[in-house]
């Protein structure tokens, strides 16, 4: 079904690897595509409780844009069309309602670091380097990734990342907060599995609220956000799910979610 992509499910876990490891996992219009299509196939699968994204092979996760795809850009237009129809494919993985964690192995680096920024939590392996070098093609990045690592690491050090273009490690990236765990190599997709399936094992529709919450809050005053805090609490509140849960803990046992 997916030329450019592998698309695995285990149990409650999907896992999007891009499978391009002779390009270095560089992102085409193609696999563009598949990427959103696996998005939606995923997002519509009430079996899945968590994804998980790398990148085939052990030199990278997504070591850029498909550079020779640019270069035939011819107009102002097409580029600015280029640029909304990736947009909505990372806007897709950034509002699913399943927690989406990217697996960092290797290089990370423009479009690639774009489509991480666009996960809910990174993880990364000792070797892995990130950066967004667009300048350096005359571009800047424009898949979202310079407003969101704005939005982790502050505008001052997004603009020395983003005007200098400049590579960093695995421990460099942890101590600045865009991924949130570094583990060697050969054990990251064992941690990256099980991370997603701790988080898949929380009550799905809080999950899911937490994300919205987070997500939408970090855009909005921070009365607005309480606000949209207070909703969704009280929504959570009248669920099945909290009653289980609740009710779980006062009978000291595991919930059993049913997602309602």
């Amino acid at each position: 079904m997916y030329e450019n992509i592998l698309l695995e499910r285990e149990d409650s876990l999907a896992i999007l690897s891009v499978n391009r490891p002779k390009a270095l996992n560089a992102l085409n219009a193609a696999t563009i595509r598949e990427i959103g299509q696996a998005i939606d196939e995923i997002a519509a699968d009430s079996a899945i409780r968590a994804l998980i994204i790398t990148g085939a092979g052990e030199k990278a996760f997504v070591a850029g844009a498909d550079i020779s795809e640019i270069n035939h850009i011819t107009s102002s237009m097409q580029g600015m069309q280029t640029s909304q129809s990736l947009h909505g494919v990372f806007d897709q993985i950034a509002a699913m309602n399943k927690v989406t964690i990217a697996a960092i192995n290797g290089y990370a680096l423009g479009g690639g670091l774009e489509l991480a920024l666009g996960c809910d939590i990174r993880v990364a392996s000792t070797n892995a380097q990130l950066g967004l070098p667009e300048v350096n093609l005359g571009l800047i990045p424009g898949w979202g990734g310079a407003l969101r690592l704005q939005r982790i690491v502050g505008t001052s050090m997004a603009k020395y990342l983003v005007m200098t273009g400049e590579r960093i490690s695995a421990d460099e990236a942890l101590r600045l907060g865009i991924v949130q765990k570094v583990y060697p190599a050969e054990e990251l997709m064992a941690e990256a599995r099980k991370l997603a399936l701790t988080i898949g094992n929380n009550a799905p529709l809080a999950t899911a609220a937490a994300k919205r919450l987070l997500n939408a809050g970090s855009e909005m005053p921070l009365r607005d956000a309480i606000q949209l805090e207070q909703a969704l609490f009280g929504h959570l509140t009248a669920t099945e799910d909290c009653k289980e849960g609740t009710t779980a803990f006062l009978e000291r046992r595991k919930p059993e979610w049913q997602g309602k």
